[in-house]
This record gives structure tokens, sequence and C-alpha cells, in this order.
């Protein structure tokens, strides 16, 4: 780890301990539902005037697959309550399968703008949708519509392998399930919250694209199609992996970058995001060793 980056990474666990700007809902909690209430009207309002978030449904799908995918839909189970944490899995695979059924098929236009939210509305229960794991002020709680957040983390892998363009995509503040090294799209993640923080694609490919999506047993597995090839290919690549022990805590950082091949030749590497995250899980020393993972302890230097 260089000097710059080890102050960075200072930086991140400084502001994390003690931000210098505290929410106004933190200070004043009986704020916080007309705040959040508020800036989803705004941001609902915001989407329905921008013309250029615009998809549509066909239950026919296009020739050409341009990226492709598949994901475990369950974790093993934590040791301290198997069997509500296998229920709330359950449930979450419900809540992403509800979801899938506005997502499956939807067809974004060159130059048109997918937003995650606007596509799949409010993840309510009178909208069918149970109660799940949601990672919300630094903890894990309950809540309707719980897990979308796989589903959505799921999407923006996808989309990293197409032309596309991110316009918007959020990080998890905490990370609650190991991983191995080989595991990068775990590392990489897109939290959502409904009209409040969304995932939002812009096709910039010169064709439309179109989402496919598909459930079996254990696994989601999605495609992105086209109705013609596209030469180039990018492959997602993590850099800079450390998990820091600092403040009787620990934390992850990673850098995520994409490699855009065109003919197996490549044309372009560019940093996509960085990722700062508070472990919630015990990190044993043989995790570590099998996953060759650098561990930088702050708390002895």
């Amino acid at each position: 780890m260089n000097d710059i980056l080890r102050e960075k990474i200072i930086s991140l666990i400084k502001f994390y301990e003690n931000p210098k700007r505290i929410a106004l809902t933190k200070k004043y909690p009986f704020l916080e539902k007309p705040v959040i209430f508020l800036r989803r009207s705004i941001k609902s309002i915001q989407n329905i005037l921008n013309f250029k978030i615009q998809v549509r449904r066909e239950n026919t799908f296009f020739e050409y697959t341009i990226a492709a995918h598949h994901v475990e839909l369950r974790k093993k189970p934590k040791n301290d309550n198997k069997e509500v944490d296998l229920r709330l899995q359950e449930n979450k695979i419900y809540n992403m399968k509800k979801a899938a059924e506005k997502l499956n098929g939807i067809v974004i236009k060159p130059g048109k703008i997918f937003s995650f939210w606007q596509t799949i509305g409010n993840p309510s229960s009178k909208n069918g949708y149970t109660e799940g794991r949601i990672y919300t002020k630094g903890k894990i709680i309950t809540g309707i519509g719980g897990g979308l957040c796989q589903l959505s983390t799921f999407l923006y892998w996808l989309f990293l392998h197409t032309p596309a363009n991110i316009l918007e995509r959020h990080p998890h503040s905490l990370d609650a399930f190991p991983s191995p090294k080989e595991n990068v799209f775990s590392r990489c993640p897109a939290t959502v919250l409904y009209n409040f923080m969304d995932l939002k694609i812009k096709n910039n490919f010169e064709y439309p694209i179109q989402l496919k999506i598909w459930f079996t047993d254990d696994y989601i597995n999605g495609e992105i199609t086209s109705p013609n090839k596209t030469p180039q290919k990018y492959n997602i690549l993590e850099k800079n992996h450390y998990l820091i022990k600092a403040n009787n805590k620990i934390f992850q950082y990673n850098e995520i970058y994409r490699e855009e091949k065109n003919n197996d030749e490549t044309v372009k590497t560019e940093k996509i995001i960085s990722n700062f995250t508070q472990i919630l899980y015990e990190i044993e020393d043989e995790y570590i060793k099998n996953n060759n993972f650098e561990v930088i302890d702050l708390e002895t230097q």
C-alpha cells in the first residue's frame, strides 16, 4: 500500500467514525419520516419529468447475448439464529422474484435511461412484497421489500459488462457475509432504497438492449441481449483490496476497474468505483490465508 492510499483509508475511517456533517434526521429523529417523504416525492417528480427514463417490455428476446451472469440465491446461515436467517433468505428470494416480474423483458432504446425504482415501483406489502433483511444506519434490520439490494447489485454487474453508462449507483456501508477472493461480484454492491437511492443506467449502445432474468432452485440468472453483436467485451477487475483493523473494528477497501477489449485487444481500462465498508463477520486466519488477503493493522501502528 502506498502512502497516498494509506492516508485515504485513514481519512475514510476517521470520517466513518466521526462524520464532519451530522444528518439533520440524526439530530432530530422525528424529522426522518417527513424528510424521506419529501425527498422521495421530489425524486418521483424528477423521474416523471425526465423523458429519457423510458423502457418497454417485450415477451420475445433479442438474438445476441452481450452479457450474462448467475449468482447463488442463498448464503450459509449464521450460527446464532439459523431459523430466522433461513426464513429471511427465502423471503428475499420471494421479493426478488416479485420485482423480476417487472424487469424481465424490458427494452432500453439507445439514449434512453433505465431506473430500477421507476420500473418496479414501491416494494410495499400492498404491492405484494414481504419482510426481508435491510441494511440501514450502520446495522442490519428487517423490513418490507428487504433483499432487493441483491437484485440491484446483480443488474449493476450485468450492465457493467455492456457499453451502458452507470448514472446512479450507491455502495453498501456494511459487509455481512465473507466471500472468496475470486468472487469480485460480492464486493461490487449497488444498494437501493425506494425512490431515495436508485440504480440508473443509460444505454450508450447504438442498438437497443434487453434484460432477461430467470430463476432456478439455487440461482438467479440474467442476460443482456441485443439485436446486434458488439465487438466490445468487458472484464471487471479488482485492485488494492485490503482488510483494515482499526478502532476494534475491521474494514474493507477495494477498487473496481473495467477493462474494455475489442477483438481480444485491450483498448481501455478505467477505474469504476472504490468501496469502503465495515465488516460485520469474524475474520479467521484460515479465511485470510486461503484467499491471500492483505491485512493492514492500524491498531498496532
